[in-house]
C-alpha cells in the first residue's frame, strides 16, 4: 500500500511522471538547436553561395562562426543557470535560435550570415547544454542514461526534417528557395522555444514531485522535497582531473563524428562516384539510424555503466571508419553509414548522464559545459585537419584512419574511467 501511495506520489494526475514531459520538449529542443540551427546548413549552404555569393572559404567561417558561437555559450552557462534558472535561459536559447535563423534569410551578404549564425550557435549552445542537465535533476541513475539519450535523439528527427523538406521548398521557390527555408526552419524553433517556455521546469520539487528512478529497494526523497547533496564533495584537484579525462573522451568524439559528418557525402561523390542525389540520401539514412543511437547506448550506460557503454559506442565507430577507409565495396559503405549512425549520438547522452553522476545534480550543469567546450575544440579541429590530410594524399582514407585511431584511444581512456559515487 505504501509503495503504491510512493509511486502515484511521484507521477502526476495521468501516472506519467513529468520527467517524460521533460524529455519530450528535451527532444525537440535538440531538434531546433542541433538539428535545425546547425546540421541544416550544409543543406543550405550551395544555393545561399550561388546567390549571395559566397566562396568555399567563406562557407567554412560560416560554420566556423557557429561552432565559436556555440563554445562561448558552454562555458557560461553554469553561471547563468544559477542566477536565472534552466526554464529561462532554454527558452531564451531557443528564441535567439529561431530569431537569428530568420535574419538570416533576410541577409544580403557574407558578413551578414556570418554574425547571425554566431548567434545561432549562442543560442544553440544555451539551449542543448542546459536540456540535457536537466536530466539529473528529474532522474535516478538508474534512468538517466535512457533518459539523455532520448534527449539526443532530436537531432536525427532535426537531420530528418531538414532532409526532406528543405530540398522540396528550394526547388518549389527557385534561387531563392534558401530564403524560404530559413525563415521555414525559424518558425519551427520559435515554436518550440514557446512550447518550452510553457512546459519546462527547473526541478521535480516546482511540480511536488521527487526524482524518477531510485535505485530497486532503496527509497527516493519525499516528494516535493530536493534530493540532499552529496555529503562528500570532490576535491579540487580530483574534480579538476576528472572532468580532464571526461572532457578528453568527449573530444575525441568531437574531433572524430565531425570528419566523418563533414566528408562523407563528398567521399561518396569523388571517391565511390556516386551522383550528389544518391549520395545525399546516404546522409538522410544517417539521420534516420541515429534516432536510435541515443535510447539504445544510454540504455545500455544505465545498465552496463557509462565506461563500458561508452566504449562500445567508439568500437562501433572505429569500425565505421576502417569500413570506409579501407574498402572499395559500395557494400562496405552501407555497413559503414548503419554503424556511424547508430552510434552518432550516443556519446553526448551517455556524457551528459554521467556529469549527474560523477558531479550531481547541482554541479552537473557547469560540469557538462566544461566538456562540452573541450568536445567543441575537437569538433573544429578535426575537420580541419583531416582536410589539410586529404589536400596531401588527394584522398580521404587517411583522414579516415586517423579518426579510427582516435576513436581506439577513446575506448582506452573510457575503460580508464573510475565508479561514480553512489547516489540515485
Amino acid at each position: 500500500m505504501t509503495r503504491a501511495l510512493t509511486s502515484r506520489n511521484r507521477a502526476g494526475p495521468t501516472g506519467l511522471h513529468y520527467g517524460w514531459i521533460i524529455v519530450f520538449v528535451g527532444v525537440l529542443t535538440v531538434m531546433a538547436s542541433l538539428g535545425m540551427g546547425r546540421f541544416a546548413l550544409g543543406m543550405l549552404l550551395p544555393s545561399m553561395s550561388a546567390s549571395l555569393p559566397l566562396s568555399y572559404a567563406e562557407m567554412g567561417f560560416i560554420s566556423t562562426g557557429n561552432f565559436v558561437g556555440y563554445l562561448l555559450s558552454v562555458l557560461g552557462v553554469g553561471p547563468l543557470e544559477r542566477r536565472f534558472g534552466a526554464r529561462a535561459m532554454i527558452s531564451s536559447g531557443l528564441f535567439l535560435v529561431g530569431l537569428s535563423m530568420m535574419l538570416v534569410a533576410f541577409a544580403q551578404s557574407f558578413s551578414q550570415v556570418l554574425v547571425l549564425y554566431f548567434l545561432t550557435g549562442l543560442g544553440s549552445g544555451c539551449a542543448n547544454v542546459l536540456m540535457l542537465a536537466l536530466v539529473p535533476h528529474w532522474f535516478g541513475r538508474v534512468r538517466r542514461g535512457r533518459a539523455a539519450g532520448l534527449i539526443v535523439s532530436g537531432s536525427g528527427f532535426g537531420i530528418i526534417f531538414g532532409g526532406l523538406m528543405v530540398p522540396w521548398i528550394n526547388q518549389a521557390a527557385g534561387a531563392e528557395g534558401w530564403r524560404a527555408s530559413w525563415v521555414m526552419l525559424a518558425t519551427a524553433s520559435l515554436i518550440i522555444a514557446v512550447l518550452a517556455m510553457i512546459l519546462v521546469r527547473n526541478h521535480p520539487a516546482d511540480k511536488g514531485l521527487s526524482p524518477l528512478a531510485a535505485r530497486d529497494g532503496v527509497p527516493g526523497p519525499e516528494p516535493g522535497r530536493r534530493p540532499p547533496e552529496e555529503p562528500e564533495p570532490m576535491a579540487a584537484g580530483q574534480k579538476a582531473r576528472l572532468l580532464l579525462h571526461l572532457g578528453g573522451i568527449y573530444m575525441a568524439f568531437g574531433y572524430t563524428y565531425a570528419i566523418y559528418a563533414t566528408f562523407v557525402v563528398t567521399t561518396l561523390v569523388q571517391e565511390y562516384g556516386l551522383p550528389e542525389a544518391n549520395a545525399g540520401l546516404y546522409w538522410a539514412w544517417i539521420g534516420f539510424f541515429s534516432l536510435f543511437s541515443g535510447p539504445l547506448f544510454g540504455t545500455l550506460s544505465d545498465r552496463w555503466g557509462r565506461p563500458a557503454a561508452l566504449m562500445l559506442v567508439f568500437t562501433v565507430h572505429a569500425c565505421s571508419y576502417l569500413l570506409i577507409a579501407l574498402s572499395s565495396d559500395i557494400r562496405a559503405v552501407y555497413l559503414s553509414v548503419l554503424l556511424f549512425g547508430i552510434g552518432a549520438w550516443a556519446v553526448p547522452g551517455i556524457m551528459a548522464a554521467a556529469a549527474g553522476d560523477y558531479m550531481g545534480p547541482k554541479h552537473a550543469a557547469a560540469a557538462f559545459g566544461v566538456i562540452t567546450f573541450v568536445f567543441g575544440i575537437g569538433q573544429i579541429a578535426g575537420p580541419a585537419v583531416a582536410g589539410v590530410l586529404a589536400e596531401w594524399q588527394q584522398s580521404f582514407t587517411g583522414s579516415y584512419l586517423m579518426a579510427a585511431a582516435v576513436a581506439v584511444v577513446a575506448v582506452l581512456l573510457s575503460a580508464g574511467l573510475r565508479k561514480p559515487p553512489e547516489r540515485d
